[in-house]
């Protein structure tokens, strides 16, 4: 709690204050950023506290400004357990978002299709998740003034955002599928056997990041909505080789589709 304190005073003289919306940017996703009206901007390495992004296509950026006349905290980078980084480090982020005021998260990633009926270029609106990661950003001593021991996790994503998004694709003509988003430990990507296995328990889409911050958020009372850009499609009999390159270029591909989708969000 010190920690946080020390970071969220840190930020406040330096301007982070007062924020309505905080978004998450994942691989690929942070030109998002060139929408947004900066007033400060510091790298991850000056915030007390903060992690260091170490994923090359993550800048390591907190940023503060408006967007559709809200005002905003944006991560441009995350942090993942492949990383070395616990449930805890990862969601810390989060934890000082509250603190500056942020009441709604956004969270995007890049994630593989496992939904055969899902193909890359395309995003999907994640209605729930499955957590396969080894670790809960709740494991420990509860702190009761961040939220309860045991918090309801039955409308992880919340359901009036669920309808914003879905209503303004359905009124812009955007392709935007609904899923459960299913997260693993990586950095590998997986088997034919593992993807077939994330299949059979209901995953529509697989990454590995985005539901340590969920968790945290649901447990501090924020409202979530979140997307993943479909980046490659598993289907474990036609299995394809794909690099970091691909991934990058399939999620700049839906970026303005991810772009657009916040704000209308933001709008609300």
């Amino acid at each position: 709690m010190n920690e946080i304190n020390q970071t969220v005073e840190f930020l406040k003289n330096n301007g982070f204050e007062n924020a309505q919306f905080g978004i998450v940017l994942g691989t690929g996703l942070g030109k998002l950023v060139d929408e947004i009206e900066i007033v400060t901007e510091l790298d991850y390495a000056e915030i007390p506290n903060f992690p260091l992004a170490t994923v090359e296509s993550h800048q390591g950026k907190l940023i503060f400004g408006t967007l559709q006349g809200k005002t905003v905290i944006a991560m441009q980078g995350r942090f993942h357990y492949y990383e070395g980084y616990s449930a805890q480090e990862i969601t810390f982020p989060i934890r000082v978002m509250k603190y500056l005021g942020v009441e709604t998260l956004i969270v995007s990633n890049a994630a593989g299709a496992i939904n055969l009926n899902f193909k890359k270029g395309e995003v999907m609106l994640i209605t729930d998740h499955i957590n396969l990661l080894p670790e809960n950003p709740l494991r420990g001593k509860n702190n009761e003034a961040w939220g309860p021991r045991f918090p309801d996790m039955s409308k992880p994503y919340h359901p009036k955002l669920i309808e914003l998004a879905r209503n303004y694709a359905n009124s812009n003509q955007i392709n935007l599928h609904e899923g459960v988003y299913v997260s693993v430990q990586g950095p590998n990507l997986e088997t034919p056997a593992e993807y077939r296995y994330l299949k059979v328990i209901g995953a529509d889409a697989v990454g590995m990041s985005t539901v340590p911050e969920v968790i945290a958020a649901n447990h501090m009372n924020m409202k979530v909505c979140a997307f993943s850009v479909l980046t490659d499609e598993c289907d474990p009999d036609n299995l394809q080789e794909i690099n970091i390159a691909d991934i990058l270029e399939n999620a700049a591909h839906a970026e303005p589709i991810l772009i657009e989708l916040t704000k209308a969000i933001l709008n609300n």
